[in-house]
């Protein structure tokens, strides 16, 4: 029997970012990630110092929870991590839609998967050269050919001038998706919630809508980590 490494499930909550901003949501967070992003806010999904404290879950048990949590009623399942496309989630959104729930998930593009087209949507982030990462675009190509013609979005986190001139050129690189950006949260993970920068982090946001906006720039949506300003790092929300 398949079990997946599940670092946390948590909700009703709301979705803080990208085209669902603000959708009541059920978070499954997969433990276990292919990248190691500088800034990452996840540590406990990514790093396996944290092996240990993700939960090994079948489908099932999996499912139950997400029922427990939501009182049976249908809603948004955000599939998170980590990266959730190294792990094979499809049996999970097969069951879940055929009870009248729809699944969301982000990953950066890295893994394809047969199940991506039954996702609504499916949130590419590609990192960005801030992230210490560099994306391979035949993986990515490989991840918009999976998803077919379920609905896809882009969204690229921010942290510098470098950072956005590359979001420029992957936007022109998919002209088609519609495309999220959204400052980055540069306060380390596993700060106090009271260490949160949140000065910074609004001056960065208002930095990236005046830079955007003096280019003329007008195709992407430009948002705020909603639960960053609400919760800060604080998990679980």
């Amino acid at each position: 029997m398949t079990r997946l490494r599940i670092a946390e499930i948590f909700g009703p909550t709301i979705q803080g970012e990208g085209s669902v901003i603000g959708v009541p949501t059920v978070f499954v967070r997969a433990g276990g990630c292919d990248y190691r992003c500088s800034w990452c806010d996840s540590l406990h999904a990514v790093d396996g110092e944290h092996r240990h404290e993700w939960a090994r879950m079948t489908t099932e048990e999996i499912w139950t929870e997400i029922k427990k949590l939501s009182d049976s009623t249908p809603l948004t399942v955000s599939l998170s991590g980590g990266n959730p496309a190294i792990q094979d989630f499809g049996p999970l959104i097969q069951l879940g839609k055929s009870h009248g729930y729809s699944f969301a998930m982000e990953t950066q593009g890295s893994v394809a998967r047969a199940w991506f087209n039954e996702l609504a949507p499916l949130i590419l982030s590609p990192k960005p050269p801030s992230s210490g990462e560099e994306v391979d675009w035949s993986d990515f190509d490989a991840c918009i050919n999976a998803a077919g013609v379920a609905e896809i979005t882009l969204k690229i986190v921010v942290f510098d001038d470098e950072d956005y001139l590359w979001a420029r050129d992957v936007a022109a690189r998919y002209p088609s998706l519609p495309l999220y950006l959204q400052p980055c949260n540069h306060t380390p993970p596993d700060a106090d919630s009271d260490a949160i920068d949140m000065a910074g982090i609004m001056d960065r946001y208002e930095w990236l809508i005046e830079r955007t906006l003096a280019d003329r720039w007008f195709a992407p949506r430009i948002l705020p980590q909603l639960h960053v300003l609400v919760w800060g790092n604080k998990r679980g929300v």
